[in-house]
């Protein structure tokens, strides 16, 4: 495995200096049924905020990624590319080694004590997911949501995991400080579809529970409608099956955003294809003919009839959040009476 002159592997992120060395790794395996052939790489990272460069089409100019390879195991996952830089397979490699950047935590406080740093956004969750099963050990978040909650630094999350309700209470904590965008990622609601497809994630319905529970404790909660499958989940009635239980879920808005196969994923995802669905493999062949992305005119025909049902089951927008409020030194812990003024996460 390759770990020297390690850059964080974020599509969005620009080459940089080694992260860590191979003298700060530590692999470790847990005889237990929900890790049960992983293999977590303990890693001392040399940084954790990083700069996304300008050309990027992300809204975002920071993120945090405290975890490289992801147990969802979601087929189509655009970060699998990023095991490759590790000499990793981007296949089953990237299900099941996971690097964990173990001082993750006080690496972010540090950094966010830093005159230098302006308290921009911080944007979580847009490479692999911070709440996939491993954070359930390793227990990174609540150290790094309680830095962002300190220092009032705005923050938005993205997430498929029902693991963030354990970090509740900090999440409404830091909502009353600065703004708090999360979205919880549901590309359709059909369960078959679901087992093949996102085999590690909790089932759909669990994560629209994370999007009621949240907005019952006052922190507006968007849905990724991501990805949408062509000619598996894009059909009229799937569409507004998905839609229907998002708004029930009480969302503030919808965002669709149609498959993209990148290298690493397009490989991987066209195998899968293969052998659960052969008779599509030459329609997706045709229809990411010219790369990675769907044809603009069928992505603007997926975005019209989601922003159409939207209305129709009266998905609205968020409000906007309020500016930071950084309480005084004294008073480090946040008011408990303070209203929570929530803030939607945008990816596009």
């Amino acid at each position: 495995m390759r770990w020297d002159h390690l850059a964080d592997a974020n599509p969005t992120t620009a080459p940089d200096a080694a992260l860590f060395g191979a003298d700060a790794v530590t692999t470790r395996t847990f005889d237990t049924p929900e890790f049960r052939g992983v293999t977590f790489h303990e890693v001392r990272a040399r940084s954790i905020v990083n700069r996304v460069p300008g050309a990027s089409r992300m809204p975002f100019e920071w993120t945090v990624n405290p975890y490289r390879g992801c147990t969802h195991a979601c087929v189509y996952c655009f970060a699998r590319r990023t095991h490759g830089y590790l000499d990793l397979d981007t296949g089953l490699g990237f299900d099941s080694q996971i690097v964990v950047k173990v001082n993750a935590p006080e690496l972010l406080r540090h950094h966010l004590a830093s005159p230098r740093w302006q308290g921009e956004h911080i944007a979580m969750g847009t490479n692999v997911d911070c709440y996939q099963r491993g954070e359930g050990r390793y227990r990174l978040m609540p150290g790094i949501v309680a830095a962002l909650r300190d220092h009032a630094n705005p923050f938005s999350i993205l997430t498929k995991g029902t693991l963030i309700l354990r970090d509740l209470d900090l999440l409404v904590q830091a909502s009353r400080v600065t703004e708090v965008g999360i979205s919880v990622s549901v590309g359709f609601t059909d369960r078959e579809l679901w087992r093949t497809v996102e085999p590690g994630t909790p089932a759909p319905e669990r994560r629209l529970d994370v999007v009621r529970t949240l907005t019952d404790h006052g922190i507006g909660c968007g849905v990724l409608m991501a990805p949408v499958l062509p000619f598996l989940s894009d059909g009229p009635g799937r569409l507004r099956e998905t839609v229907r239980a998002v708004a029930a879920s009480g969302a503030t808005s919808v965002t669709p955003l149609v498959l993209h196969l990148r290298p690493g994923a397009r490989e991987w995802f066209m195998a899968w294809l293969e052998r659960h669905h052969p008779h599509l493999v030459r329609r997706y062949e045709r229809l990411y003919a010219e790369g990675a992305y769907a044809p603009k005119w069928y992505q603007r025909r997926i975005t019209g009839q989601v922003h159409d049902l939207a209305q129709e089951y009266g998905i609205g927008p968020s409000r906007p959040g309020l500016p930071r409020r950084i309480p005084a030194p004294e008073h480090r812990a946040p008011d408990r009476d303070a209203p929570a003024q929530p803030t939607q996460l945008t990816l596009l």
